[in-house]
C-alpha cells in the first residue's frame, strides 16, 4: 500500500443548481441549500461519511462553488483536517483533455480522476450531495467487497406511482439487502421496479477508470442514463437496499415536504438521533441571543432556533434563526430561512422564504394548493395578496410590484 493511500474516496457530486429549486438556487448550489434550521443539505452526506470512518473526500462542484468552500471549511467542523484526511473542492478546470465545465456527473468524476489515483484507494465512493437521509456506509462497502463487485448500487423503496421519477433497478436478492443487479433503467414510465437509485455508487477505482474512459467520447456524461446500464450484464453489478428514511430536494414541494418530515409527535427526520454535524460559525449562528418569545406568542408543532423573536402565531412551521414573526401575524405549515422578517397582520400559508426576505403588514402569502416561494431580500409590500404557487424573484422593492395581488402560477421578477 503506498504511503498516502485511503481505503476509500468519496466522490460528492454537489456541482449544479436545479431549475425545479427555483429561486433558492440563484445564488448557491443545491447541495449548499439551508435545512432544517440550523443546516445545509450537504451536511448530511458529509456526516453519513463522517460516521462511516471515510475521511478524504472531494466535492465536485462547479455553480457558484463560494457558499460551499466557505461552509465546509476544508472539513474541519467534521475532523476531516490533516494527514491523509480532508475535504477537497473540485471545481472545472482546463486542461489537455477536460472541458472547462462539467457535462454530467460521469464526467465529473472523470475530470478529476488524478485526483483518485492520487490516494491509491481500494474503493471509490460516490454520493449525490442534495439528499436527506442518515446511513453508515460501513454495511454498503462490506457487502461490496464479499460479492466481489465491479460496481454496488444503493437502492430504496418508494412508492410505484413516484418510482419513474428515479433511476430504477431490479435485484435478484441473494440477501435480504441485496444481489445481482439485473437491469436498471433510468426515469422511465412506466416503472420497472418499486426500488429507486440513491445515487449511491461503490466502484472497484480500476473499474471506474475503465468506464469512465469509455464513455469520455460519448455525447451523454450521466452514471444513470449512460454508465451503469452499460455495465449491467458485462461487469460484476450489484444492488443494495437501504432501510431507512430517504427525503428528495430536487423540487420546491420535495424541500417543503421534507421540512415537514421534521415535525409531528413522531418525525420521520430525527435531527438529534442522527446527530447531523455542520458548520455553526456559517452565519454566526453560535453569537446569536437566545430567542424571544412574546407574552401573545402562539406556539403549534414547529422549530425555532435563536436569535428568533415570536410574538405572533406559529403553528407547524420551521424557523431558521433570526426570524420574526411580529404580534398579529401567522405562519402555518411554512419555512422561512434565516433573518427573515413577518410583520404585523401578515399570514403565510405553505411558504418558502429564503433569507433576509421582510413580509410587510397585512401582507397575505401563499396557500395550501402550492408552495409559494420568495427570492432573498425581497421586501413585500402590505397588504399584497400572492395567491398559492407564486414565485418571487430576489431582491425586490415595493416599486418592483405592479399590482396589489397576483395570481397562481405568476412569477414576480
Amino acid at each position: 500500500m503506498r504511503r498516502n493511500s485511503v481505503p476509500v474516496v468519496a466522490m460528492i457530486l454537489a456541482g449544479g443548481r436545479v431549475d425545479e429549486l427555483s429561486v433558492l438556487t440563484f445564488y448557491r448550489p443545491k447541495a449548499a441549500v439551508p435545512f432544517g434550521g440550523l443546516y445545509r443539505v450537504i451536511d448530511f452526506p458529509v456526516t453519513n461519511l463522517m460516521r462511516s470512518g471515510i475521511f478524504c473526500c472531494g466535492v465536485l462542484s462547479q455553480y457558484r462553488p463560494y457558499s460551499l468552500m466557505n461552509h465546509l471549511d476544508h472539513g474541519i467542523p467534521w475532523d476531516m483536517f490533516g494527514r491523509r484526511r480532508g475535504i477537497y473542492i473540485l471545481p472545472p478546470f482546463w486542461g489537455h483533455e477536460a472541458s472547462d465545465w462539467y457535462r454530467g456527473t460521469a464526467d465529473a468524476v472523470y475530470q478529476n480522476l488524478e485526483f483518485i489515483r492520487r490516494w491509491s484507494p481500494e474503493l471509490v465512493l460516490v454520493l449525490s450531495g442534495d439528499h436527506v437521509y442518515s446511513m453508515d456506509y460501513r454495511p454498503l462497502l462490506e457487502f461490496h467487497r464479499e460479492m466481489g463487485a465491479d460496481l454496488t448500487v444503493a437502492f430504496t423503496r418508494v412508492p410505484e406511482d413516484t418510482a419513474h421519477r428515479f433511476g430504477q433497478g431490479v435485484i435478484e436478492f441473494l440477501k435480504p439487502f441485496g444481489g445481482p443487479l439485473k437491469d436498471y433503467r433510468e426515469k422511465v414510465s412506466p416503472p420497472v421496479s418499486d426500488l429507486a437509485s440513491l445515487t449511491i455508487y461503490v466502484f472497484r477505482p480500476e473499474v471506474l477508470e475503465e468506464v469512465l474512459l469509455a464513455n469520455a467520447r460519448a455525447d451523454s456524461h450521466e452514471f444513470g442514463r449512460d454508465v451503469i446500464p452499460q455495465m449491467v450484464g458485462n461487469y460484476k453489478v450489484f444492488g443494495f437496499v437501504h432501510q431507512g428514511y430517504w427525503g428528495y430536494t430536487r423540487t420546491i414541494e420535495e424541500y417543503w415536504q421534507t421540512h415537514m418530515d421534521l415535525l409531528g409527535p413522531n418525525p420521520k427526520i430525527d435531527l438529534a438521533r442522527w446527530r447531523v454535524c455542520t458548520n455553526l460559525a456559517n452565519r454566526d449562528v453560535r453569537d446569536r441571543q437566545p430567542t424571544i418569545l412574546g407574552r401573545n406568542a402562539t406556539i403549534c408543532d414547529a422549530l425555532f432556533y435563536n436569535g428568533s423573536v415570536i410574538e405572533g402565531e406559529v403553528i407547524r412551521s420551521v424557523l431558521f434563526p433570526g426570524v420574526k414573526v411580529e404580534r398579529g401575524a401567522q405562519v402555518k405549515d411554512s419555512v422561512l430561512l434565516h433573518d427573515t422578517v413577518v410583520r404585523k397582520g401578515a399570514r403565510l400559508e405553505r411558504t418558502v422564504t429564503d433569507t433576509e426576505v421582510e413580509i410587510g403588514e397585512g401582507a397575505v402569502i401563499g396557500g395550501e394548493e402550492a408552495v409559494t416561494v420568495i427570492g432573498r431580500r425581497t421586501l413585500i409590500p402590505a397588504e399584497l395578496r400572492l395567491d398559492p404557487g407564486v414565485v418571487v424573484h430576489p431582491g425586490l422593492r415595493p416599486e418592483n410590484f405592479d399590482r396589489q395581488s397576483y395570481s397562481t402560477g405568476a412569477v414576480v421578477r
